[in-house]
């Protein structure tokens, strides 16, 4: 039990050394990572029942010839492609977002240094030592968050790619 408790203040205490846009950061992250768990649950869960409702529907169907019963193949896969890209491109605009709140929580930080010398004269070297590694922190957590998310997104677009095309084969047209 004191293990989560020490991981809180070591938490707490990264995003105080990192500035408010940590925050922002945290929270896209959060963002990110719930919308890929979704993606990961769909796929276990609820893909294969849309699939076969699919399928079941395209095997009711007596003419699969006509262009009218193609017409209706291509909705089924349509449709059922919509529920298994969904959700992608919020998580690949999460992961391009992620590197560019680093780099802004980078500038304030260094606009907050600069401020210090401008107040101080630049005579206190610790201080803006202390201001440069406060600054670096934003940019790590963007890019972690983005390297992270950028592995997720790339292994969710393939399955999603893979399980297009098993479904239009799954719907022949004989």
């Amino acid at each position: 039990m004191f293990f989560f408790y020490d991981a809180a203040d070591a938490l707490f205490e990264f995003m105080q050394k990192g500035g408010d846009v940590l925050y922002l950061i945290g929270l896209l992250a959060f963002l990110m990572w719930f919308l890929i768990f979704e993606r990961l649950w769909y796929y276990r869960f609820n893909h294969q029942l849309n699939v076969d409702g699919a399928v079941a529907e395209w095997s009711k169907r007596k003419d699969k010839k006509t262009w009218n019963s193609k017409a209706i193949r291509e909705m089924l896969i349509s449709q059922t492609s919509t529920k298994i890209n969904q959700n992608l491109t919020l998580i690949k605009l999460c992961v391009g977002v992620a590197p560019l709140l680093g780099l802004f929580g980078t500038i304030t930080g260094m606009i907050e240094v600069f401020h210090l010398l401008a107040v101080t004269g630049g005579g206190d070297a610790k201080a803006m030592a202390g201001g440069v590694s406060r600054s670096t922190i934003p940019a790590m957590a963007g890019l972690s968050v983005a390297i992270t998310g950028t592995f997720a997104s790339t292994f969710l677009k393939n399955k999603s790619k893979r399980e297009a095309e098993l479904l239009s084969e799954h719907l022949v047209s004989e």
